[in-house]
């Protein structure tokens, strides 16, 4: 079957967990990727998450959110067994469309120094690679 696009459910937590740790994305059960804060992000208006499934299992995801002048592409997970086949791809074109739908006409994607590998895929997105901004972050709790 088919690998087709959807908008992430709560029930789909366990999977997109899953995800992360076989591509290899960090996780952090007491912070941000806690189920608890993955549920209340997927009840805000301002969440654009999606899963990529074939024969009902998950193979990728992305969290995307959106506030209202720019989308942010963030956590873009694939299973190493679906890499490089477009599953990528369609999970960004979902999360655009969207932010066309809500008439925003930017994206933008945070990627770690050093993850090679989503630079060049969103390099090859047509997403512009910017040396001159930096991030700062405050978190309350610490950086978790």
């Amino acid at each position: 079957m088919p690998v087709k696009v959807r908008r992430m459910k709560a029930t789909d937590y366990d999977a997109l967990v899953a995800t992360w740790k076989a591509a290899g994305l960090p996780y952090r059960p007491k912070g941000r990727d806690s189920r608890e804060n993955v549920e209340r992000e997927l009840m805000q208006g301002t969440s654009l998450f999606f899963v990529a499934e074939e024969s009902g299992k998950v193979v990728g995801a992305v969290l995307g959110t959106q506030d209202g002048r720019k989308v942010w592409l963030n956590r873009m997970a694939v299973l190493p067994s679906h890499q490089k086949k477009g599953v990528g791809r369609m999970l960004a074109d979902a999360v655009e469309k969207e932010m066309e739908r809500l008439g925003i006409m930017m994206a933008c994607a945070l990627i770690d120094d050093g993850n090679d590998g989503s630079m060049k895929f969103f390099e090859g997105l047509g997403y512009v690679r910017h040396r001159d901004i930096y991030y700062f972050s405050k978190r309350k709790g610490g950086h978790v």
